[in-house]
């Protein structure tokens, strides 16, 4: 919040900026609820899920990166650097200098630098319809990521190296289709600098 839209209030007022260090902090959602000497804020369950869900998602992440390096006979591992820029005119360099810095700190070894451009919109369309978000293409149907697993199934990688989770898919369910899809066909493993985080809630 803007503190031009602040309220407000007199000194009188207890503010939660006014709690001791090490209390609990307000998370979101719900009403304050008694406990010990001062208020908590339960977490919502749609906050929680989409905790969860990013936790699961990871761990799966995790598990075929820990088998593809108990299968490594001390080489380093092979990646293939993928980025999805926005646009045809977009140059995924600033991507790739990230991703040569990832995999220098973490011992990859990048075999091929793969990328795809986001399909824009070129239709007219109506506002607040479906189509004003842009037209998304699944990762299998874009030809950069098609030729990544193709190097993968032929043993010419052993993962592949983005940016962040965006660059495959946002939605949860494709997105773990795509994890799992690499590890048990492709043998392979995701890697992700930036981390999964919840999505933030619209």
């Amino acid at each position: 919040m803007s503190p031009h839209n602040a309220v407000k209030h007199g000194a009188d007022v207890l503010s939660l900026v006014a709690f001791d260090r090490g209390r609990e902090k307000h998370t979101g959602g719900g009403a304050p609820t008694a406990g010990r000497d001062y208020p908590s804020w339960p977490r919502t369950s749609a906050q929680v899920k989409r905790q969860s869900r990013a936790s699961q998602l990871r761990g799966l992440r995790q598990h075929f990166y820990r088998r593809a390096v108990g299968a490594q006979a001390d080489q380093p591992l092979r990646v293939l650097a993928y980025s999805l820029v926005p646009s045809p005119r977009a140059r995924p360099d600033e991507d790739w200098g990230t991703l040569q810095a990832e995999a220098d700190q973490l011992g990859y070894a990048i075999a091929a630098r793969l990328h795809d451009v986001a399909v824009p919109v070129t239709t007219t369309y109506f506002p607040a319809s479906s189509a004003s978000q842009g037209v998304y293409t699944p990762p299998w149907d874009r030809p950069g990521w098609r030729e990544a697993e193709r190097q993968l199934r032929e043993g010419l990688a052993d993962g592949v190296l983005v940016l962040d989770r965006h660059n495959i898919s946002s939605d949860d369910d494709e997105y773990h289709a795509v994890i799992k899809h690499l590890g048990e066909h492709c043998r392979a493993f995701l890697h992700l600098v930036i981390s999964e985080e919840p999505v933030a809630p619209t």
